[in-house]
């Protein structure tokens, strides 16, 4: 980097530690700190939703995507806004109705607290290795696009992040997540427009260049449906029931919806995140289509390095700069939320609610503490670990969705078959894997497995107990 990038990113990183630091003196208690006092702006927890979501994988991958292939990708958003009308109009409700803090309190009230201590111990192992590892793979991208070693690039990450992190809490967390968010959308439509500008071919030609080479397809007919992820229905059902579960029964990503003052605010700041999603996944995919033509077509660039090449090596100094920024903040609104979602699991489901501000920002540096160690711990090599940290919701999502759609039947189940059923859930999805099925099924097969053994083992065992009584 030269010295005006150098620069940006330094005055980057020093205005999120000091806004952090600053805004952390409005929290007076474990509502302030996990939940923003329920006084969030919509728009606000709209645009954290979208950030938490977004990590420096989907930002530099994503044009990867449309260099290499087409626009099929957004079938799989076109089912994230519909999942989030389901969480909206399904589970949000029954949250603000019952005022919870976490939402697998409505688990321990339906079920116990047994129950609610092992749906928040999954979504807890859940995190630690989906993001634990995820943070390794967002420093091995950092440190190709700023030339920091990878020690170098966690640490960075890992302790900016964890001030503001542990200093402002929730409040903090999504508003920087909304400034991050505009940060590296604008670092795309910046892409967009810098190569339009530096293309011998006007825009229009560019873009029916693009057409007539099937760059722009965005539905894919291809019937096989359970091994073609990408065929319209499987993506399009794949990404509505995985918008349904992370964004229903995944506590990071409800607890920006929690946040804000009242049920429609919630249900406006969901839904909108959908179709902020959608947009944004559009923007890196014709950044990705326009880098196709401004490269050629170079079939020499590293697979999910184009974004990152393209920066590194054809952005002038200054644009580069800001761009790089974009790659810490994607980096950062990930890690920050995760932080601060597993301490807030751990104090109100594991904890019963009972620690204090200081308590809770404790274990927040805890839990930073076991995000930055996994990240250390593993080099880039070990590509089966961070292949299984990003795959690893798929095994626990279809499961916890099944949990609590069990809460909203009037059948008063057992921990046994409700644990039984929870552990054939993610046992179907390792079997589906196995025989070559299309991951977009993975959650529907673990929530239809999940109810089905806990609805045949409560039955079986009821039947067991009335025969004994005849």
């Amino acid at each position: 980097m030269q010295t005006p990038d150098l620069l940006i990113i330094i005055l980057f990183l020093l205005a999120m530690t000091i806004y952090g630091i600053w805004q952390g003196r409005s929290n007076r208690s474990t509502g302030d700190y996990f939940l923003g006092g329920r006084n969030l702006p919509w728009v606000v927890a709209m645009f954290s939703i979208v950030a938490t979501e977004t990590s420096v994988l989907t930002f530099v991958s994503i044009p990867g995507i449309a260099y290499r292939g087409d626009w099929t990708f957004l079938q799989l958003a076109m089912g994230y806004i519909l999942g989030r009308v389901l969480v909206s109009a399904v589970l949000l409700p029954a949250y603000f109705r019952e005022g919870v803090t976490s939402i697998y309190e409505i688990i321990g009230t339906r079920f116990g607290t047994s129950m609610q201590k092992l749906a928040s111990s999954v979504f807890l192992i859940t995190r630690i290795l989906a993001d634990g590892v995820r943070y390794l793979a967002t420093a091995v991208v950092v440190e190709a696009v700023t030339g920091w070693s990878l020690s170098a690039s966690v640490l960075v990450i890992g302790l900016v992040t964890l001030t503001y992190t542990l200093s402002g809490g929730i409040r903090t967390v999504v508003w920087l997540d909304s400034i991050q968010f505009v940060l590296y959308l604008a670092g795309g439509i910046i892409t967009i427009g810098y190569i339009l500008q530096n293309i011998d071919i006007p825009p229009g030609e560019a873009m029916t260049h693009l057409l007539e080479a099937g760059k722009l397809k965005l539905i894919n007919p291809d019937m096989h449906l359970l091994s073609e992820p990408w065929a319209f229905f499987s993506a399009v059902t794949g990404g509505i029931l995985l918008s349904f579960a992370s964004h229903g029964v995944d506590y990071m990503m409800v607890q920006r919806a929690l946040g804000c003052r009242n049920l429609g605010a919630a249900r406006k700041a969901m839904i909108g995140s959908g179709i902020f999603v959608f947009l944004q996944f559009s923007v890196f995919l014709l950044a990705g289509s326009l880098i196709f033509i401004f490269l050629g077509g170079d079939p020499g660039v590293e697979k999910d390095r184009e974004f990152a090449s393209f920066i590194v090596n054809h952005l002038p100094v200054g644009l580069k700069g800001i761009l790089l920024a974009g790659v810490l903040s994607a980096a950062m609104s990930t890690l920050s939320s995760s932080i601060n979602s597993l301490a807030s699991s751990t104090v109100t489901d594991l904890l019963g609610g009972s620690a204090s501000l200081n308590q809770s920002r404790l274990i927040s540096l805890g839990w930073a503490a076991v995000l930055i160690t996994i990240a250390l711990g593993f080099d880039e090599s070990d590509s089966a670990i961070v292949i299984l940290g990003l795959q690893i919701a798929s095994f626990t999502y279809g499961g916890l969705l099944a949990l609590f759609l069990l809460s909203k039947s009037s059948r008063n189940f057992s921990p046994v078959s409700l644990g039984t059923g929870l552990v054939a859930g993610m046992t179907s999805v390792m079997l589906l894997q196995q025989a070559g099925i299309a991951w977009t099924w993975y959650i529907c097969f673990a929530l239809i497995t999940t109810i089905a053994i806990a609805y045949s083992i409560d039955l079986l065992a009821e039947l067991f107990t009335h025969k004994n009584r005849q």
